[in-house]
Parts: C-alpha cells; structure tokens; sequence
C-alpha cells in the first residue's frame, strides 16, 4: 500500500460510523446460511477511488477489493499469480505478449478486455492526467511521449504540452489478447502487474472519470457501494466473480482518527477487524489479554523511516542524517512504542524479499551517542528538528520516543509535527511545505527488491517523497531492470549501497502485522501487504 501501497504509504476507539444495518454489533451470518457482514478499521483516502490515482492504504484497502488485475497476489507467500491474464510471456523481456482469460466482467456488467487495460493504462500514463500512479508505467516505450513536457514551468502539464495520447508500446491485437513492448528488458514486468495502477477500466470511466472516482466501477470480489468521508466506505460481494465462493457479503470500512478509539469498539465487539493493534495496546502485551487467541502476528513487507527532504538545504547534507541515525536508540524505541514488536533496520530493503541485505547501512543505523555528537557538530546545523507526520496514524508514541532520543543525544530540540490527516500530510508533501523531517512508511506494492528501492529513490519516482536524485543510483536500478536471476538482484544491491553513501533516508525499523478481531470472526487472514483477505473471512 506512501507507503508506499500503497505505504505505498503505511500509516486509526468513540467511533465515527455506524454499523451496516444488518450487523449492528459486528459480523453476522443469517440463520438461513446466506452471508454476513463485517466491519474493518479504515481512514479517508487521499484521492478519488481510481486505481491509477491512488497510493496510500486508506483508498488502497478497498481499491484491492474492488479491482482484480493481470496477476493476483498469494494471500500467503505474495507470489504473483495469474488472474484475469491466461499468460504473460517474452522471448527477450522487452516485447510481452497476454492472453486474457475469458468470462472477467465488471460490476456493471460489461466484458473486461484487452482494451480495457491498454486504455486504462494510457489513460493512467498521459500527463495531462496527473496521475500519482502514472510512474510505474515508465518501463514501457512511449511513456516519455505520452507524459509530455512542462515546458513552461508551472509544474502542470496541459495538453499543448503533452500532444501524444496514447503510448506506443501498447497494442491490443483482439479483445483477449495485447501486446506490451518496453523501452528496456525488464524481468521484473510481470510481478509488477498485480499493483493497483494495472488495473483494467470499463468503458464508462473515460465518458466521466470524476464522476467515476466518486462511483467506481471495477472487476474484483466486491462492488463499490458508498462513501461518506469521515464516515465509512462500504461494499457488497459481486455476485459474478469468477475465482472464489465468499462467506460475508457487506464489507464496511469505517473511518477513525484514533486508532484507541477503534481497539475499544473491537474489545466491545463493535469492530470485527482493526487492521493494527494501537501501541498503547502492545505496551505489557494487554492486546493478548483482551483479545486472547484472535490476534495475527506475522512478517510482512513493510518498512519504516524518516526523510530528509532533499529540498531543504540542511537536511541535503548526509553527514547530518547520519549523525541523526546514530542518535536513535532504536531497540528502546521499538521496546517503548511497540513493545518489541519491530525489527532495527540495517538497510533500506525488507527482508521479506529476495535481495535482501544485512549491514546495508553499516555503523549509521546502530545507536552510537558519542560519534552521533561529534559528526553532528560539524554540520552547523543549529535546529530545531520536527519530525512532521499524519495525526490519525498512531504514530505519536514513536515519534516522541524517537525525538527523545535525538535531543538527549545531540542536545537539540527535536519535536514531532502531527498534521490532520494523511491526506493532510501527503499534500505537505507533495507542496514541499514540510520542511523538516518526514515520517517514512513503505509497504510494497508487489514482492520485489525493486519496489523498494526505485518508487522511492529513483529521480522523479511516484513516492520520492524528499525529491532525491543520484545519475548513479538511476543508473544502477536501470540497468538492474535488464538483468535476469541473481545478476539482477547484485546490482539492485550495488544501488541500495549508494543510499548508504548519500544517506537521503535514515532508516528505522521494519515491521509486523500484530492485528485483532472481535468474537464475530472465526478466521480471517492478512497477506504479506499487511491486507485483510476477505476471501479468506469465516464468521462465528
């Protein structure tokens, strides 16, 4: 999920919603054996519900459950598999051919086609679009063409700017077949294809694409229902689908601020699923006292961090981020806020993908206060530091415990920065009116050592969040796209160790899914994305 998906970005009980009607206290199953419904722990999504415009895990939870794309995730291991594709092949990784599998509808009933994704891509990648997803159809040749140039500035691409439509590497040959030629080789292509921004659209989409957001139409296991902002995002099984058989039927989403708010309305069977256990639940493990054996806790692949935002000239200089990094104490910053339930980070790489390296970022990301302080001092920077972050994420614990550890250390003020919302704080962001240090959290948006490393750092990338920019860190990731196997992997290595030198991002801890469930629930699953899955829903 910026996290990133989103993540893509990661990121909360008095509730904000109201119960569907038909399950006023949580998950229900009808006597007569029909499905239930079930209520999960959601936020506001930033934008509009369209796949190529979405990367954050307020849109990007229900956005999964709406749409299905070439491949699907295993829920258990994250390895793609095909879904609405039959096959995807290439003799040289640069020109791929894929055969739809027949009888995909979308919830309005129309077919799901080779047009379908070969519009909606175009669409996704033209610049006058503005999509936030658009980056991840830059592989494929034509894109460059397709974004346009700002040539005047103003940061807003118009149509003048941008006279090609359409990208040149698409190619639908029927309504079950396309071809997809790329710019480069490009091994990892297919495992990408299961992200969001790859979805297909219907034809209704390009007659109203904001209407659409507001209503969206897609392909996956549940059809959109409503939205009421603060409130709730709800959904309703698509009777059609054509891969899995589903016990619960009505799907509520329901927005909080706090993510206490929500453990309480769990605790009272109010709430069936909150996706994350709050610290203040972890801290003497009472979560395992209130909740007993209806916790998950399991690996997943995200990744968290604090940015230097390299438009701020202090914050460029990475002898001062480094200084930062030896000043966290992270072991007691993972005991204090998490009760242990994080991994210290070494490097910029989950260690849940192939690729993974220990020691990444050597003797920078482990806690040294004396070499902290002497580094720091030949900076000249005089502070204050703020760690600025979303408000409705939980993140207040370690934020504090984090910016504790940076004042005791290096005897300056260090203070976080809670914005509204992560709406709020994304749009900080992108506006680069944050100007101290940022809250980083990246969970995957497909299983590969790629996704971490260049939606993230690559110049220009959809979730360069501090606008870094290395000629040789793009030139590593670029060339690793056109290697195959463990040659592939060395060279992503050999890009995750330019981070080491120019120190963009100081990394944190990697982290769990430690999640709840009421009484309601017999069994639920959560995927290596830290995601529910709905298929895998049994109620009491």
């Amino acid at each position: 999920m910026n996290a990133a998906r989103r993540i893509r970005r990661l990121l909360l009980p008095v509730t904000l919603a109201v119960l569907l009607a038909a399950c006023a206290n949580g998950g229900t199953g009808d006597d007569n054996g029909e499905a239930g419904s079930i209520s999960i722990s959601g936020c506001d999504p930033e934008n509009p519900f369209i796949p190529t415009n979405t990367s954050e895990p307020c849109g990007g939870g229900p956005m999964d459950q709406m749409f299905t794309g070439l491949v699907s995730y295993n829920p258990d291991t994250a390895e793609p598999e095909n879904a609405v594709a039959s096959d995807i092949s290439s003799d040289d990784n640069i020109t791929w051919s894929i055969t739809l599998n027949g009888g995909w509808k979308f919830h309005d009933g129309t077919d799901v086609t080779a047009e379908s994704f070969v519009s909606a891509w175009n669409w996704g990648a033209y610049g006058p679009n503005a999509q936030v997803n658009s980056y991840f159809f830059a592989p494929i040749k034509g894109y460059a063409d397709a974004q346009g140039e700002d040539a005047n500035g103003d940061e807003e691409i118009t149509q003048n700017e941008a006279p090609v439509t359409e990208m040149s590497g698409l190619t639908a040959v029927s309504d079950t077949e396309f071809t997809v030629e790329l710019e480069a080789p490009s091994s990892v292509f297919p495992v990408m294809l299961g992200y969001s921004a790859f979805s297909p659209l219907p034809a209704s989409f390009f007659d109203d694409p904001e209407a659409f957001g507001n209503a969206p139409v897609g392909n996956g296991p549940f059809k959109f229902v409503s939205y009421e902002p603060q409130v709730s995002i709800k959904l309703t099984a698509f009777d059609d689908y054509p891969q899995t058989e589903l016990e619960i039927k009505d799907v509520e989403y329901r927005v909080y601020r706090d993510f206490n708010a929500a453990y309480a309305d769990l605790i009272a069977n109010n709430l069936d699923i909150l996706w994350r256990i709050p610290a203040s639940a972890l801290a003497g493990d009472v979560y395992l006292e209130d909740l007993g054996d209806r916790v998950v806790d399991q690996a997943d692949g995200s990744f968290y961090s604090i940015t230097a935002p390299q438009y701020v000239d202090s914050y460029a200089n990475p002898n001062l981020t480094r200084a930062i990094s030896m000043a966290i104490d992270r072991e007691t910053v993972i005991e204090v806020a998490f009760n242990g339930a994080r991994t210290p980070a070494t490097g910029w790489v989950s260690p849940v993908v192939d690729g993974y390296t220990e020691g990444v970022c050597g003797v920078y990301c482990t806690y040294d206060p004396v070499a902290a302080k002497a580094l720091f001092d030949t900076t000249g920077f005089v502070g204050p530091i703020t760690i600025t972050y979303n408000a409705d994420g939980d993140h207040k614990t370690w934020i504090e415990a984090t910016c504790n550890s940076i004042s005791n250390v290096l005897g300056i003020e260090c203070d976080g920065l809670p914005l509204a919302d992560l709406a709020t704080f994304l749009a900080a962001i992108r506006d680069h009116e944050a100007t101290g240090l940022l809250k980083g959290a990246w969970l995957m948006d497909y299983p590969s050592i790629e996704n971490f490393l260049v939606p993230q750092y690559a110049t220009g990338a959809s979730s360069n969040d501090g606008v870094y920019s290395s000629p040789d860190f793009d030139a590593a990731v670029a060339e690793a796209a056109t290697l195959t196997g463990d040659a592939g992997i060395a060279k992503y290595q050999e890009a995750e160790a330019i981070l080491a030198e120019d120190f963009p991002v100081i990394p944190l801890w990697y982290g769990r899914t430690i999640a709840g469930y009421s009484e309601n629930i017999a069994e639920v699953r959560f995927t290596p994305f830290s995601t529910v899955d709905l298929t895998s829903v049994r109620l009491s």
